[in-house]
């Protein structure tokens, strides 16, 4: 019935987009078919109440690389990619930006001759091509996990409405990307879509479809696709000092296994010791996720709100996957510093900014 009710969606879709926007535009079936075969469905994150396990994926290399939102359902180690053709493989995480809000991934068993867009040609396409406002264009994506394993992607057509800076929020924090966006007139940031394909009627790639934000502004959902020719400024080497990153330039380092973040670099030397007050759960395998089982009266974490049962998800916008990755990432920090820390609070995800503390002699044993 599934496989039924998401090809009839598919139809629908496609039958609007050849109707009445086919008097000004050629027809989009052929177009959405192939975009269709460039991308992936992503299934991961069990255990996540209340939070989608579920996204999609841009194929961006033959051999089954795959660029994706930089969002809570890689914290798995289960992660499963089905293609348009309807085989399905697990994925491994190669690289993530938060500043670019991307992550890229790869297909652990032996593929080759996959479809798939050359990022940093559609990047150099994109920068060249004018997309003004009123600029038609589909999205593709598996919001509400409509499709599965060889079902097409949900297709929707609209406009750009405008290209301007994102000034949008998940609950209480701002969106981890901060650039340009591509803001458009149709609803295609839902649950699952994040990872999306934003093109032109050609097929060309225009954007990443984004997570689900509000306006900080006017507090109404917003909908958008971070383009593809995005850069950010960051300090990888702190004898380089800030360079540009694109997202070519990090599909192409990640690739080669060669893409530091931020996180991993500058960050790498130890600070002398920091006291939160966060004590977790027991850690008895090599992926025990990071919940929190009691928090010290008095404490930063007490102060900043965090509770018994949250489950960490994000550290400054780095991905958590277990107890030991949290204490790494928080090994990096001085006392004194603002942490934002994401939690997954009943069906939710809140966020919370603490400011550790050094290590009091007597506290040693509540620490990170």
């Amino acid at each position: 019935m599934k496989r039924i009710a998401g090809m009839a969606a598919l139809g629908v879709t496609l039958a609007l987009l050849t109707g009445s926007v086919g008097l000004a535009q050629p027809p989009a079936t052929g177009v959405a078919q192939e975009v269709n075969k460039k991308l992936c469905k992503l299934f991961g994150a069990g255990g996540f109440k209340g939070l989608p396990s579920y996204g999609t994926g841009i194929v961006v290399h033959p051999s089954g690389y795959v660029i994706t939102c930089n969002n809570h359902i890689l914290t798995t180690s289960d992660l499963r990619v089905h293609l348009f053709d309807g085989r399905f493989f697990h994925a491994k995480v190669i690289a993530k930006e938060p500043e670019l809000d991307v992550a890229l991934l790869k297909i652990e068993e032996p593929v080759e001759k996959l479809p798939y867009f050359n990022v940093a040609a559609e990047a150099d396409k994109a920068a060249k091509i004018k997309t003004p406002a009123g600029t038609w264009v589909l999205a593709l994506s598996n919001q509400f996990a409509i499709a599965e394993r060889d079902e097409a992607m949900s297709v929707q057509h609209g406009v750009i409405q405008a290209y301007a800076d994102l000034k949008g929020r998940k609950g209480v924090a701002d969106a981890p990307f901060q650039g340009k966006v591509y803001f458009i007139d149709v609803v295609a940031c839902n649950p699952g879509a994040a990872g999306g394909a934003l093109t032109n009627a050609k097929g060309d790639l225009l954007g990443i479809l984004g997570r689900e934000l509000k306006n900080k502004l006017s507090d109404s959902w917003i909908n958008y696709a971070v383009p593809v020719q995005s850069t950010v400024e960051l300090i990888r080497d702190t004898k380089k000092g800030p360079e540009k990153v694109s997202i070519a330039t990090f599909v192409e380092e990640g690739m080669k296994g060669k893409y530091t973040s931020p996180g991993e670099k500058v960050k790498k030397a130890k600070g002398p010791g920091i006291y939160t007050g966060i004590l977790l759960v027991p850690n008895p395998v090599a992926l025990t996720p990071p919940y929190i089982e009691s928090v010290v009266p008095g404490s930063p974490a007490d102060k900043a709100g965090l509770r018994t049962d949250d489950l960490i998800v994000y550290v400054d916008g780095e991905l958590v996957q277990s107890i030991k990755s949290f204490k790494e990432l928080m090994s990096t920090y001085q006392p004194g510093a603002q942490v934002r820390l994401d939690v997954q609070r009943g069906a939710n995800l809140e966020t919370v900014t603490i400011t550790v503390e050094k290590t009091p002699q007597a506290k040693d044993k509540a620490g990170p």
